[in-house]
């Protein structure tokens, strides 16, 4: 496949075959993920491995380098299973950006500064070119908590939306207080989960705070509080849940 890049950030193109065609549905995501691997070239090879199934379509090295590996009016195979607004082809719906990051097996490093101008420069020439709102730029942990991690709580958001990226306010400071955790029911916890579903979580509002429910919150909070990622619905977590919420645009 022959592909001519969508933005003149890509420093080169390397096609990956691993990508279809888009189903019904808008283009108004973004989604960031890190690599999870030891170096950029092994993550680079894996993202083209017709073996592996999996893509992107960009990769963002540690030096600020970029690579297009499909064209973004295709289908990459970046997301698998997971599930936003009630949209579960969240690949039809998106764009993908791989970030070279050893995650969390690899200690969770800071990203370098480097790295995040051009995620920053990347993410807003996509946004200008596709009707992508910022409380729809998501982490892969925001949209399948349960099995992902990334691109973790060393991310830095703030800067992002600084930049005019993302949704986001400052997360409220830690403090004592009433919180949820798990095995707690009750109304209570059928409103938190009513919350965590209106900002845009898969999370059924049952009133039992159970397994799904506290990897939502530990998503969250790797997103939006990163200061205490634990899963446990504290005042700081759900206080910073209301004021996004608040600030969503009226619908």
């Amino acid at each position: 496949m022959s592909l001519i890049p969508d933005t003149p950030l890509a420093r080169r193109v390397a096609p990956s075959p691993n990508h279809g065609a888009r189903r019904a549905g808008p283009l108004d995501m973004l989604v960031l993920h890190y690599t999870g691997m030891d170096s950029g070239a092994a993550a680079l090879a894996r993202l083209r491995d017709p073996l592996s199934e999996v893509s992107a379509h960009y990769l963002v090295f540690e030096d600020g380098g970029i690579v297009q590996m499909v064209p973004e009016a295709r289908r990459a195979w970046h997301a698998g299973a997971g599930a936003w607004k009630g949209e579960t082809d969240i690949n039809t719906r998106s764009i993908g950006i791989e970030i070279v990051h050893p995650g969390h097996a690899g200690g969770l490093p800071s990203y370098p500064d480097a790295q995040i101008e051009a995620v920053i420069a990347l993410a807003r020439d996509i946004i200008g070119r596709w009707p992508i709102p910022p409380e729809r730029v998501l982490g892969h942990s925001d949209i399948a908590p349960e099995r992902k991690e990334d691109p973790g709580e060393t991310f830095p958001w703030s800067r992002l939306a600084a930049a005019g990226v993302g949704h986001y306010v400052p997360p409220a400071r830690l403090q004592d207080g009433r919180f949820f955790a798990r095995g707690d029911a009750g109304q209570p916890v059928e409103a938190l989960q009513a919350m965590v579903a209106l900002y845009g979580y898969d999370q059924p509002v049952t009133g039992l705070f159970d397994a799904r429910t506290q990897a939502v919150i530990t998503a969250f909070q790797r997103h939006f509080r990163p200061a205490r990622v634990d899963g446990v619905a504290d005042a700081s977590t759900i206080t910073t849940l209301r004021d996004l919420i608040a600030a969503l645009p009226a619908a």
